[in-house]
């Protein structure tokens, strides 16, 4: 269909994009042109043509197509005797789709990035064709299929490609700093970006995990600071002393927040919310008439612990605690009355009791939340729809023809 006569500016577009539709990169993705050419031997009417959106927007005129394509030099499409119809040369069938010519478009491909966000495809076709033959254009696009300033190209050859990366007039567009790589530097690229990301993330994440644990040991000391001096140990002939007995002798005076003893045992400890010296001081003072403090009248000794022990016990309740918190978790749905430890409750007159099941600690304050966060994500496919008129079912997810 070749032609001697020159071709106008609007003629060398229209042949451009339809022989675009009816190239390599398209056509193969393109299911209503593919439907199309199967219906009639290849050949497509100019009126179904005149669908696609792209070159309906350069022209309404049959004529205009039939004169531009007669034109044209590259011999890839043919007129239909009466110029009613197009269809690709059978002397220029397609490629076949095998891993040889997937590996020659891999090493002619390029990356560019760098458009300002609101450049449209004819400009960046019109930046190029003055600088390399591009056979086809990509717009890479996000997921609310808006530009995301770069590009895929497939130029004429793996040649053309390395001499387009290595040129110096393709580093900048409208003031813009351009990166220019071939596609698979790029790839390449990316690939050890998300790995040294991955690296990162993973020592970050130590990193919070190490500061947690930080933090969690400050105010664990801090947490022991606070009681220091509220602890007393109790010794003696204890045999049929229990719990309650002893929180008999003190409940008037203080508050008791935990008691850990077990009933035929020789000693135990208790744990006020107040100053345990004091409260020693005042059950001491309340029975009149008598040198010890004594249980169910029986001699006890009371030590106020100091110093090393008095830490030790301290975070052996601690743990009791997290201890008692964590069978909580674990047996959820079962018996409401087990692994409640020793917290604090109050009976109906309001004065705080003390709980004395089990040898588990649980502090008044104590307070559980579970929190479930749930962050669905959805990764949106890039990819552009074909830009002629059929309904959006039939519309192939195509790339941006140059």
């Amino acid at each position: 269909m070749a032609d001697n006569q020159e071709m106008s500016p609007l003629e060398k577009k229209v042949a451009e994009q339809i022989e675009y539709y009816f190239g390599d990169h398209n056509l193969p993705r393109d299911k209503f042109l593919k439907e199309q050419v199967q219906l009639d031997d290849g050949w497509v009417t100019l009126e179904t043509m005149l669908k696609f959106n792209r070159l309906k927007s350069l022209t309404s005129d049959a004529a205009v197509i039939v004169q531009s394509l007669q034109k044209s030099k590259t011999g890839l499409l043919e007129l239909s005797e009466d110029k009613t119809k197009i269809r690709r040369s059978l002397n220029k069938p397609l490629p076949e789709n095998n891993e040889e010519y997937r590996d020659t478009l891999k090493h002619k491909s390029i990356y560019i990035k760098g458009f300002p966000l609101d450049t449209t495809l004819d400009e960046i076709k019109e930046w190029l064709s003055d600088k390399v033959t591009a056979e086809n254009i990509y717009m890479r696009k996000g997921p609310l299929k808006t530009f995301k300033g770069s590009i895929f190209a497939v130029l004429e050859s793996e040649e053309a490609a390395k001499d387009f990366v290595a040129r110096a007039d393709v580093k900048e567009y409208k003031g813009n700093e351009m990166i220019v790589l071939m596609k698979e530097a790029y790839f390449s690229k990316k690939m050890t970006e998300r790995k040294q990301h991955r690296v990162d993330a993973k020592a970050k994440a130590k990193c919070e995990k190490e500061d947690k644990q930080k933090q969690a040991e400050e105010n664990e000391l801090k947490s022991l600071d606070d009681q220091r001096g509220c602890l007393l140990k109790f010794t003696g002939d204890l045999s049929d002393i229990s719990r309650e007995d002893f929180h008999k002798v003190f409940s008037d005076h203080a508050q008791i927040r935990w008691i850990d003893f077990t009933r035929g045992a020789k000693e135990g400890t208790i744990l006020f919310h107040t100053n345990a010296k004091e409260a020693l001081q005042k059950a001491r003072d309340a029975q009149e008439g008598e040198e010890e403090l004594k249980v169910k009248g029986k001699v006890v000794q009371w030590e106020v612990l100091e110093g090393d022990t008095e830490l030790e016990m301290l975070k052996k309740i601690i743990e009791d605690q997290q201890e008692s918190i964590n069978k909580r978790r674990g047996g959820r749905g079962g018996h409401r009355g087990r692994g409640r430890g020793r917290g604090g409750r109050r009976d109906r007159g309001g004065r705080e009791q003390t709980q004395f099941r089990g040898k588990k600690t649980k502090f008044d304050s104590d307070e559980e939340a579970d929190e479930e966060h749930a962050s669905p994500k959805k990764r949106a496919l890039e990819s552009d729809n074909q830009d002629h008129g059929e309904p959006a079912s039939k519309q192939a997810k195509s790339e941006n023809g140059s």
